[in-house]
Formats: C-alpha cells, structure tokens, sequence
C-alpha cells in the first residue's frame, strides 16, 4: 500500500472545499489532477472515500474517519518542516531554565506564551530548584538559564544580571506567640524559625538565619502550612502568600525594629563559556524586560 503526502492533501482539500473544482483552485492544480489523486489514494486504501451519486461528492463513513488522520499526518509534516527550519537558522532545539520558586509564577504564563509564539519548536524544561541550586545547575550544564535570589559569590563562570527585587514578609500564625505583641529583634531568636532549604548547603541557605532553632522546608508553601498550624515564623513573599489558601490564617507581627519587608534580588544567571543561541537570548532580553517590583537596592550585571 502507497500514500503519497499530495494524494492526502488532494483528499483533505476536497473534502473541505466540498468538490474536486474547488479543492483544484485551493491546491492551484488542475481539476483532473486533483480526482486523479483522490481516485489513486481510495485504489490504494482499498476504500471509498466519497460517494458521487450526486453532483458534488460526498464523504462516506470510512471518508469521514479517514479525514481526520489525513488531518493529522499534514499537520506534523508542516510540523517537521517546521523544526528543520527552525534547526537551519540556528535555533536551539530544547533549552532547560531553572527558576526560583521567588520569581512570581503569575509572571511566567505571559512570558511563556510569548515565547511558544516567537519559538514553536524549541522543546523546553523548566525547573523549579532554590537558591543556590540553581546556579549550580547552570554552572554543570544542567540548566541553560536560571532566576535566582542574589548570591553573593557567584562561580566565574557565571554571567549574571539583575532582574527585579521580591519583598520577603515575615509572617507567623494567628495563635503564635509574635502575634500577640509589638515583637522586638531579640524576641525572633527565641522562636523557631522555618526556612527554605535549598539541596546544597552553601552560605545563601543561612544568609537570613535568625533564629537558633531552625527547621528547614523545600516548599515555600508547605513553609506556609507550618506556620499556619503555630509550629515557627517564616520570610515569605507576598505572591506566594496571596495564591495560597493558608492566608486568611497568617498574621505579619508588629515589629519595633523594621517596617517588614526585606527586598531580595532576583538575577538572571547563564554560562559565559556556552554560545547562547536565539531562544535563550530572547528569555534573557524578556527576563530583564520583565523588572520584577520595585528597586529595592543596587543591580548589578556580570
């Protein structure tokens, strides 16, 4: 049995224009040629595709089925024409991003139905590591892009930009014991703290330790459901906090000694000896066009 990819787009086209006349005009061939096809693809399938007792034909049952993998079978052939073009001007075939849970998630959807539009063959992996995970996956080759709070110290590898700063809340539970009163610096070191914990265990794991009893969470949202049930205070962001349904159950302590908020900056890592192709230098131009909040301090490019 042989089915040629013009014998399918002759069938599909009739079938859609409602005549062999009409599907010649939209496949600009002859009106013999087009019948020649569709009469070659039925003595080939073994089945008839149309009845013409009328005067335009008409899909059978078995047509009907049939047009829908026709269907199919064109559209991933103008897919695979697709990716080799795509392939041919240089763009990267899959790219991998490691992002911070910190990023606002609400700002990726966009993000990333702007990319599909511009790239519709790259195959992407985005991933979800902390802190200083994520650096050390673009630093193995892990990871082509990250986002990441600031690390002081970054590999010499590394390139780096400053893409936006996230304000960290510290909130409590309803019935702890730092929402009873104004709440001064030494009275944090008295209560356990939760933190977020990255894999690796660097200096960024520690950087906003107080406490001297510690539990540590990989999940910024497990950290709130701990602390809606009374078992220690964490830092939080604010986007975080108002996409999870332990909110109505937090509480952010007066404190003496601070207004509350503690801005962290978010930065934009890649590799400085990996070439960057189109797609990923597209995601660094939209990450840094982003500006994710307010300036809350110096940024700084590398």
């Amino acid at each position: 049995m042989t089915v040629s990819l013009d014998q399918l787009q002759a069938f599909v086209a009739a079938a859609e224009a409602g005549s062999f006349s009409g599907a010649a005009r939209t496949l600009r061939k002859a009106q013999s040629a087009v019948s020649v096809q569709v009469a070659n693809l039925e003595a080939d399938l073994g089945l008839a595709l149309f009845s013409r007792a009328g005067r335009n034909p008409v899909l059978t049952p078995a047509g009907e089925r049939l047009l829908q993998e026709a269907r199919v079978v064109l559209d991933r052939r103008e897919h695979l024409i697709g990716v080799a073009s795509s392939l041919e001007q240089g763009i990267e075939n899959r790219l991998v991003v490691a992002i911070d849970e910190l990023y606002p998630e609400h700002a990726l959807g966009a993000l990333f139905a702007e990319f599909a539009r511009a790239f519709p063959h790259v195959e992407l992996e985005l991933l979800f590591p902390l802190m200083e995970d994520v650096s050390r996956m673009v630093q193995s080759g892990a990871a082509d892009l990250g986002v990441m709070w600031r690390q002081e110290v970054l590999p010499t590898e590394l390139g780096f930009q400053t893409i936006g700063w996230v304000p960290l809340k510290l909130v409590c539970g309803r019935d702890h014991p730092l929402a009873k009163a104004r709440v001064e610096w030494e009275e944090l070191k008295r209560h356990r703290q939760i933190l977020v914990a990255a894999r690796s265990d660097g200096p960024e794991k520690r950087r906003l330790r107080i406490a001297a009893e510690v539990w540590w969470v990989e999940s910024h949202w497990v950290i709130l459901e701990m602390v809606k049930h009374g078992i220690g205070w964490a830092f939080v962001t604010d986007h975080v906090i108002a996409a999870s349904l332990t909110a109505p159950y937090l509480v952010t302590p007066d404190l003496q000694f601070d207004e509350g908020d503690w801005p962290v900056a978010l930065e934009l890592v890649w590799h400085k000896q990996r070439p960057c192709g189109p797609a990923a230098a597209w995601l660094r131009d939209r990450f840094a066009a982003e500006r994710i909040g307010g300036e809350g301090g110096g940024g700084r490019v590398g």
